[in-house]
């Protein structure tokens, strides 16, 4: 028994630059340069989303039909939806930092990254006996948060993993626990 996973980020978004996002579409474009990497997903038994916009977009462009797991939502950062990190510094002294380094701080009104990392992990679990390939088309907060409960690696580390539009971090399971086969580009 194999079970694999292949998160793959949404595509880029029309969110602002320095900016957190607020349920923005794919840019202008995007959907083709999605479309693209169907052929490289290969045979798939399962295809679950976030309930986010974007990434069923992303979902859409790709051709494919879906499940959305609430499960795969990216990271609720509540109050701060779609604001500049200047205008939060500037409204909120002090609040991004204390955000940076402390994964349990959710001062914004929405989730901890501690808590995104226990509902990833918590999915992980539930996911890793089910045989055959899932994609999970999600946000780099999700896929963030797999590798580190995958490498069984401090919360704080967090911050230390860059995720881009359409990277894919690809998981198998023997059935006791996840490793990580690759991640980066299709």
């Amino acid at each position: 028994m194999t079970a694999r996973i292949t998160l793959l980020c949404h595509g880029r978004s029309t969110a602002r630059p320095s900016a957190f996002p607020a349920g923005e579409p794919l840019a202008e474009g995007e959907a083709a340069r999605v479309a693209a990497l169907a052929p490289a997903l290969g045979k798939l038994a399962h295809i679950l989303t976030s309930p986010e916009q974007i990434a069923r977009q992303t979902v859409d462009a790709l051709s494919l039909t879906s499940i959305v797991d609430p499960a795969l939502a990216d990271l609720d950062l509540g109050d701060w939806r779609g604001k500049s990190l200047s205008d939060i510094e500037a409204s909120e002294p002090g609040a991004l930092e204390t955000w940076m380094v402390d994964t349990d701080f959710a001062g914004h009104g929405g989730e901890s990254r501690s808590v995104l990392m226990g509902r990833v992990s918590a999915w992980l679990e539930r996911r890793r006996s089910i045989d055959g390939h899932t994609l999970a088309v999600t946000h780099p907060a999700v896929l963030q948060a797999a590798m580190l409960t995958v490498l069984r690696s401090p919360a704080p580390a967090f911050r230390n993993i860059d995720v881009a539009p359409l990277h894919v971090l690809d998981l198998r399971s023997d059935g006791y626990r996840w490793a990580i086969r690759s991640f980066g580009r299709l």
